[in-house]
């Protein structure tokens, strides 16, 4: 009897988090390269119309009392990741949409390593793994695999557009980001 009970109990626990952190379903999702590599800061301030400037990790402290900052993903709003040793200089990404209450997907550039360096990626699944379901803590699909990355990042929040815009319009909007913040880092 104790086994059936740990047996089951185990089963209903392995549901329990399968139920929690659901795995994404591969996206249907873009990667170009433009006529330079990206980084993520020109490709978010370009797609976002956030106007701010720095590594992305610099952002969050820097929108403050310009731009509204809270922890509820909005198409547009740009999700910023701290800074970490894995991630020295932070890491922006575009919503594009909210797909559950937990996952949203994203436009960000240079996210990954080998080919994936300097491409802009489009449609990229982000999923929420905090523990109070506050987007403090994310997991990000990586293209070279195409599966959910394994890492928890850390995320301060979302920075808010000053203009709010449908997904339709951000993700058709993306090659021109792409293609003005590439103009802009050849005129360097």
């Amino acid at each position: 009897m104790h086994r059936r009970v740990l047996l089951i109990g185990t089963v209903f626990g392995a549901l329990a988090g399968c139920a929690r952190h659901p795995p994404p379903a591969a996206p249907e999702a873009a990667t170009f390269r433009t006529t330079v590599p990206l980084s993520c800061v020109p490709f978010a301030r370009e797609l976002s119309g956030i106007d701010l400037a720095g590594d992305a990790h610099t952002w969050w402290r820097s929108a403050a009392g310009r731009y509204r900052r809270d922890a509820r993903p909005a198409p547009g709003a740009v999700l910023v990741l701290r800074g970490t040793r894995r991630l020295p200089q932070g890491h922006l990404s575009v919503v594009v949409r909210q797909t559950g209450p937990r996952e949203i997907l994203v436009s960000h550039a240079n996210w990954g390593s080998g080919a994936a360096r300097g491409a802009v990626h489009q449609n990229q699944p982000v999923v929420d793994v905090s523990r109070r379901n506050d987007w403090s803590a994310v997991r990000v699909w990586y293209p070279r695999t195409d599966t959910l990355g394994v890492t928890a990042f850390p995320a301060e929040g979302f920075i808010h557009p000053p203009h709010p815009r449908t997904p339709e319009e951000i993700a058709a909007d993306v090659p021109r980001a792409a293609r003005d913040a590439a103009v802009q880092l050849a005129a360097r």
